[in-house]
This record gives structure tokens, C-alpha cells and sequence, in this order.
């Protein structure tokens, strides 16, 4: 039977704030390697016999995964969230569409984009085991073998091995205190909770509608009203809205009677927080691990991750230390936990830390702000070969277009023309214009803003390619 990877890449990942943000989740960053997460938990298929994946995730987010698929050369399914509804609704999105789309039984292989997996080699063999019983009707969960007892993660209970090496489900667990935890590890019987599933999509869509047939009903609808918007499957937003909010764990595993589990032992993570990525680093002979420009003295078991400036520690001792454009994070290894309490204040607070990055992504390329002040801003604009922004006017603000590299096809009212490097033009406010980038690289340029109001909403589109209103 034919398998079918869905990856599921919305969440947050707030936990690794500052690096990782709402504009651009820890799922989309290169922690690990040179690839972002989502990418290489594609690339850890590669050998697998599956078909085209279905990765879904949040509108806000749709160019960044596309672009991130197209640099892999993978060709996938991406279904939009409008809004979460955590994973038992995203799952039946992604096994209605697998049916209708392929027309015939496949095997979902349920992942997570920002799980971290040293052992590629036991991770496949683990997913080849899982998908031959899933096509016999079992809803297959992958139990990791756990390494300490961990308080951050549920739990499965095990029951009797059979000769594949699948074992029974006795019951699912939830995060217990340090004692439990330890008690857990003594026994033998217990795996962590990886929240990796491998089932047919009938066997899913059955078990679902039996046991939350609420999210069932809601899930049809809205895939039955969802629309192709460009590279994306767009689920309307009312109708998703309606449906209730539910893991797969509570919705189904914990009630179904054709529960397995896969044990697992492959070197994973789910990168929960700065500390748990810490321990996937390598360390020098003081216990360090480090990124960027870091510069340490009589210092050890510190994890630093610099971005732009250089970081230098004396005498500095199990910290966590993570600079970007406009924050630093300075926190105790102990205390990762309460980087999303801290989180959820400066959101309170109205900060806007939390939610965007001075380096901003959008389907044309990306945008840096080099600095503001009162009634101008300063940005260096990145516009990808063959990019096109909006056809757009602003109420509020002029803009000066200053050429550093490449070459700019500008639109300013019906004027049409080049820009070359060390060239620059002039927007005047109110004016309809659009900039192209018809070189073969990088349109790099430097806008500079002026006028009594230059947020990010005034702008008014009259025609863009990427089928963006806002």
C-alpha cells in the first residue's frame, strides 16, 4: 500500500523565542543543520517508497513552506489552516484530501516538522514496520524509547510484544510529576508519547467519526467547500472555525480498540525548548555549544547562539544565551520553561518581539529594517530573480528606491523603466507603482520611507500575483 507523509508544520515554538517567533516558527529555522526542521524532516524520507507529501500549515506561513519545498525540489500537497484546531481536525483535513486526491487506500505517515531525528537508518526501518501493520487496520502510534524520566512528554503504557515488534496499547499517559516519571523509566513499560502516526486514511477518517463525530462532520465540510488558490488547498475559514479543538490523542488513540505502537529508538526530539536543542549540539571540551561569533573564557556547559554581533562570556556557567537584531535572551538552562510565560507578557505588553523579526519574509523575497525614527524608516529590500511585488499605492508615505546590485523593473503611474545599480527613483505618495526583478539575481535596493504614518498597513493592493488582499 502506498504511503502518504503528512507533515504537520503550525505551532508556534515559542519556547525557543527569540529565535524562533509567530512570522517564522522554529519549524522554518536551521537549528540543526543547514536546512530549516520542516526541511529535514523531508529529507529523512528520502529511500522511503512514498508518494508526493501533504504538509500543512498556517496561512500566514504558506509562501515560507512553499519556497522551503521548492529549494528541496519536493512536490507537495499544501493544505492551509485558517485557524488551529490542533491535530485531530489538521489529520482528517489532510486524510480527506488524501482520498479524494489519490483514489485509492494509502497509509498516512503522520509527522511533525519540528521533531529532530539523529538515527535515520532506525527511523526508517521504525516507519517500514509501522506502515506494514497500518495496512492491516491498526492505527499505529510510534513510542520512543525513553533515555530519562522526563516530566515535558506523555506517556504510552505498553502492553505484549508481537513478533513484528508492535506492541499493544494499554493506555496513554499524561505528563507526570518527576516521582511518576522515575517510576515509568524502573518498569520498563513505558515510552514517550512522540505524536508520530502511521494509519490508512479510511482507518483514521472510521475511528474519528465513531468517536468525535463533531470533528468528523466539521472536517467534510470544510474540505468539501476548500478552493486551489494558487500552489495551496485553501480551507474556508467559517467552516473550519466551527469545528471543535481536539488532539488525536484524546479524539481517537485513547478511545479507539485498534491502537498500536511502534517503539522507537532513533535519537529524538522534539526540541521543545533551548536546553533540549542544547543536548543535539556538539560540545567543546568545557561543555560548550555555540553558534556565530562567540567568544568564551573560564566559562562552561553554556549553549550561545549569536546572530549578528559577537557574544564574549567570562566565568559564566549553565546559561543560555540567544542574540538576534533586537533581542537578547540571557536565561538559566534550568529555567527554559518559563521562556513562554515570559513570552506571553511581552504579548501583553503589546511588544511586538514576539511576533516579527526585523528580517521579514514575504513570496517576492525579504525585507530588513535597518532603522526608524520619527516620520522615516529605512528597510534593505531582497527581491528573489523572476519576484514581483504588488501593484500598490500608499495614503501616507513617500518611498526613495535606491539600486545597490541587480537590476529593478519599476511601475510608477504609467511609466515603465530600468533601474540599475547606483540608480535611484523616487514614489511620491498616492502613487500607483510596482517593482520586478527581471535580472537572473538578486534585486538588492534600499527604501527609504518618509511621511506621518509608514506601518505595514497602508498599503493598498490593486493587483498582486500571489493572490494576497492584505
Amino acid at each position: 500500500m502506498k504511503i502518504v507523509p503528512v507533515v504537520l508544520a503550525g505551532g508556534s515554538g515559542s519556547r525557543l523565542w527569540p529565535l524562533s517567533r509567530k512570522s517564522r516558527p522554529k519549524q522554518f529555522l536551521p537549528l540543526l543543520s543547514d536546512n530549516s526542521m520542516l526541511q529535514d524532516t523531508l529529507l529523512r524520507l528520502k529511500g522511503l517508497d512514498t508518494l508526493d507529501p501533504i504538509v500543512i500549515c498556517n496561512d500566514e506561513h504558506r509562501f515560507m513552506a512553499a519556497e522551503q519545498l521548492r529549494e528541496l525540489g519536493v512536490n507537495a500537497q499544501i493544505l492551509l489552516e485558517p485557524v488551529g484546531r490542533n491535530t485531530a481536525p489538521a489529520i482528517a483535513l489532510a486524510a480527506l484530501h488524501a482520498q479524494q486526491y489519490y483514489q485509492e487506500s494509502v497509509v498516512l505517515l503522520v509527522l511533525a516538522a519540528d521533531h529532530a531525528i539523529q538515527q535515520v537508518d532506525a527511523f526508517q526501518a521504525a516507519v517500514k514496520k509501522a506502515t506494514e501493520v497500518a495496512a492491516t487496520g491498526r492505527l499505529v502510534t510510534f513510542g520512543i524509547v525513553p533515555t530519562y524520566p522526563a516530566t515535558g512528554y506523555g506517556y504510552i503504557y505498553a502492553g505484549e510484544a508481537s513478533v513484528t515488534g508492535i506492541v499493544s496499547v494499554k493506555a496513554f499517559v499524561e505528563k507526570p510529576d518527576q516521582n511518576t516519571a522515575e517510576s515509568f523509566i524502573s518498569s520498563g513499560q513505558y515510552f514517550w508519547n512522540s505524536g508520530m502516526f502511521a494509519f490508512q486514511a479510511s482507518d483514521y477518517l472510521k475511528e474519528l467519526k465513531a468517536h468525535r463525530n463533531d470533528i468528523f462532520q466539521s472536517c467534510e465540510l470544510a474540505m468539501q467547500q476548500a478552493s486551489v488558490d494558487l500552489d495551496f488547498i485553501r480551507v474556508p475559514v467559517e467552516a473550519f472555525t466551527a469545528c471543535p479543538s481536539d488532539s488525536i490523542d484524546y479524539a481517537v488513540m485513547e478511545k479507539t480498540q485498534h491502537a498500536s505502537m511502534m517503539p522507537m529508538d532513533a535519537g529524538w526530539s522534539d526540541v521543545g525548548n533551548w536546553a533540549s536543542l542544547s543536548e543535539l549540539k556538539a560540545k567543546d571540551a568545557q561543555g560548550n555549544d555555540t553558534q556565530g561569533n562567540v567568544w568564551l573564557e573560564d566559562s562552561a556547559n553554556n549553549s550561545i547562539h549569536a546572530t549578528n554581533r559577537m557574544v564574549a562570556g567570562i566565568g559564566i556557567n549553565n546559561l543560555i544565551i540567544v542574540e538576534t537584531d533586537d533581542a537578547i535572551l540571557v536565561a538559566d538552562k534550568t529555567s527554559c520553561e518559563s521562556i513562554k510565560t515570559l513570552v506571553n507578557r511581552l504579548i501583553e505588553a503589546g511588544r511586538t518581539e514576539p511576533e516579527t523579526h526585523k528580517e521579514v519574509f514575504r513570496p517576492w523575497g525579504k525585507y530588513i529594517s535597518l532603522g526608524e525614527g520619527e516620520r522615516f524608516q529605512v528597510k534593505r529590500i531582497t527581491v528573489k530573480p523572476g519576484g514581483r511585488l504588488s501593484l500598490q499605492k500608499h495614503y501616507h508615505r513617500a518611498e526613495h528606491w535606491i539600486v545597490v546590485s541587480g537590476t529593478a523593473q519599476v511601475v510608477r503611474g504609467d511609466q515603465s523603466f530600468l533601474v540599475t545599480e547606483n540608480e535611484s527613483t523616487y514614489i511620491p505618495c498616492g502613487e500607483i507603482h510596482r517593482l520586478d526583478n527581471p535580472g537572473c539575481i538578486d534585486l538588492e535596493l534600499i527604501e527609504v520611507q518618509s511621511g506621518s504614518y509608514l506601518g505595514e498597513d497602508d498599503i493598498v493592493r490593486l493587483e498582486d500575483v500571489y493572490g494576497r488582499s492584505v
